[in-house]
């Protein structure tokens, strides 16, 4: 079975795959610091809750935007699965171009959505990630990648207007029922969803105009806060909440799974 790890600014998503569906999904907060014992005793734990354990493992892929996170997660594949982790870099065989200026500067979670949404739906296509940045990217019609949008995610904004306004409470993220707000909450909640919904179809427009093509680009929507994004907006054409798991996966498929060696540990030590 294949570990699956998505490391990511906000969460790690840890999954396991048999080969035909996943068996588990599990998360825990994004914390350099946390070793790979401290990994291990959590998941170890959820593992056995859906009959699994160590040694079902037989291989892992890492994909992260943390790299101060990847030692630990590579050192968890090691000693307690016995497994050499893939991880995901632009190096790999992705089955696609990367036509961008620097391919080694693009997020792993980027590439992946790109690969996972090319293989699953065709055709032009924009992704949108909400994450902890919201990030827009275009994949060609025949695969590649050629490039996106970064932007804050509603979270940041979120926290961003907290702190820079003494007098504006934090408020939690969700769809108000009238745009204009009669008092101050609601009238933040307001800008941020309709706000957030403002940019967002601001820039699939944009976007899709300038990529132009024969066919039209369809949007494809991940991440956590993309069914409720999704609600505000018909321009959005589908929601795929498993799409960096999804990339993750076919990109260990379709490259050679890493040999744990002594001399590779000899080598990690020195990494």
């Amino acid at each position: 079975m294949l570990l699956v790890v998505d490391a990511g600014n906000t969460n790690v998503v840890f999954a396991v795959h048999d080969g035909s569906n996943w068996r588990g999904t599990w998360r825990i907060a994004t914390d350099p610091q946390r070793t790979s014992d401290e990994y291990a005793v959590w998941l170890l734990s959820l593992l056995g809750h859906v009959g699994l354990k160590s040694a079902d493992i037989d291989g892992a892929v890492i994909g992260t935007v943390v790299p101060a996170a990847l030692y630990h997660l590579r050192r968890l594949c090691r000693d307690w699965f016995a497994t050499e982790p893939l991880v995901a870099r632009a190096s790999l065989d992705w089955g696609f171009e990367i036509r961008i200026d620097s391919p080694e500067e693009v997020g792993a979670d980027r590439l992946l959505n790109a690969l996972a949404a090319h293989t699953r739906y065709r055709g032009p296509l924009l992704v949108v990630d909400f994450g902890t940045a919201t990030t827009f990217d275009v994949v060609a019609e025949d695969g590649a990648y050629v490039g996106g949008v970064i932007a804050p995610g509603v979270n940041l904004s979120l926290e961003a207007l907290h702190r820079a306004a003494a007098r504006l409470p934090r408020i939690g993220i969700g769809r108000p029922q009238k745009v204009i707000g009669r008092a101050t909450v609601p009238a933040m909640q307001s800008g941020i969803f309709w706000g957030y919904i403002g940019m967002v179809e601001g820039l699939i427009v944009r976007i899709s105009a300038e990529f132009g093509g024969p066919a039209p680009m369809r949007v494809i929507a991940t991440g956590g806060l993309a069914p409720l994004f999704s609600e505000g907006t018909a321009l959005i054409s589908r929601i795929d909440p498993d799409l960096t798991l999804e990339g993750l996966r076919m990109l260990a498929d379709r490259n050679p799974r890493p040999h744990l060696s002594k001399d590779r540990l000899r080598q990690f030590e020195s990494d």
